[in-house]
């Protein structure tokens, strides 16, 4: 049974985006995201940088963050934070905050990881999503990971496939920086992607020793040398077909997704499927999962778009969920770069 009092503020700050949000149980009434426009111009995130930001942002988006929830910090019954995985400097700031909020209101601490909340999203009550069963399986895809999960229960996840190289928003960034988009270039090559044809061009399916795994790498380099060759024919041959060479890169991406996500079906027998993390927003995949569910029968969880990204909306499902089970942490804990499940 829910315990209908309980106000929680969830710090989010494991990349490049200062997030913090209030949840009053499992429903989010404020999520203040302050981004860093810095790192465009470096065509990556640098981490010095970001922890940088992330010092200047953090306490005028929390103040945001509870003005916007109408809710005084006195209410608060927790402090959920991300403890990794992520870059250090940037957990840093944010666990330094939690762990001193949490101590001055003399209210518990809860740590979070960044991956098991973003499959969490999913439990946020929002009439816009549904809720998935247990178990289901989650296609994880972010910039820096890619992974299938086994969901048993809101704690109980295990990882049955992985990237062996690079995420698929490497792939798609790193592919985008090739066509001469700006970073991040994922969004741009969906955007151009929808006025293309898919299936201009062909692009390699890299193998892995295990059917559930991921690789990037070879399809990256495939890319590159595809454009490399042809604009030695025509230097313009990028401005000419953009397009349909986003198109081509999309399709083949989310192609060798919908191949993994199926093989795991089978595997497992499960057909009750989400999507979580950042390039969970790409709108190829999205269609291709609603697609899996007119055409295989799936059960399709696609999360709402403000929680595919970085965000703490999630921090703070997670937190009410590990709060319920008294799931508390000490003052000492530290942040960790590597988390694992």
């Amino acid at each position: 049974m829910k315990n209908k009092s309980i106000y929680i503020l969830a710090i989010e700050s494991s990349c490049d985006d200062t997030s913090v949000a209030v949840l009053y149980n499992d429903k989010v009434l404020s999520n203040v995201v302050a981004g860093q426009k810095i790192h465009s111009q470096y065509g990556g995130v640098v981490p010095e940088l970001a922890s940088r930001a992330h010092q200047q942002n953090i306490v005028p988006t929390v103040h945001e963050a509870l003005k916007q929830a109408n809710v005084d910090k006195k209410e608060l019954r927790a402090i959920a934070f991300t403890k990794g995985p992520g870059l250090l400097g940037s957990l840093l700031v944010g666990t330094s905050f939690a762990k001193s909020m949490a101590l001055a209101l003399n209210i518990p601490l809860i740590s979070v990881n960044h991956m098991q909340a973003h499959i969490l999203a999913h439990f946020i009550d929002d009439e816009k999503q549904h809720k998935p069963s247990f178990p289901f399986l989650c296609l994880t895809i972010s910039g820096g990971h890619t992974q299938i999960v086994l969901v048993k229960d809101y704690f109980s996840m295990e990882i049955i496939g992985q990237t062996i190289d690079d995420a698929v928003g490497e792939a798609f960034d790193k592919s985008a920086k090739i066509l001469g988009l700006p970073y991040p270039g994922g969004p741009f090559i969906d955007k151009y992607s929808q006025l293309g044809n898919p299936k201009s061009f062909e692009f390699p399916h890299p193998k892995t020793k295990d059917p559930l795994d991921f690789s990037f790498s070879g399809l990256k380099t495939a890319i590159l040398y595809f454009i490399r060759d042809r604009e030695k024919e025509n230097e313009d041959f990028v401005k000419n077909n953009l397009n349909d060479i986003c198109a081509s890169i999309q399709y083949t991406i989310t192609l060798i997704l919908m191949e993994k996500l199926k093989i795991a079906v089978k595997e497992t027998g499960i057909t009750n499927i989400a999507i979580a993390g950042g390039v969970s927003a790409n709108s190829g995949i999205r269609k291709a999962l609603g697609d899996a569910k007119i055409n295989y029968g799936w059960h399709t969880y696609i999360p709402k778009f403000e929680y595919t990204t970085d965000n703490a909306a999630m921090i703070g499902i997670a937190g009410y969920y590990k709060f319920l089970n008294k799931n508390f942490e000490n003052i000492s804990i530290s942040a960790k770069a590597r988390l694992k499940f």
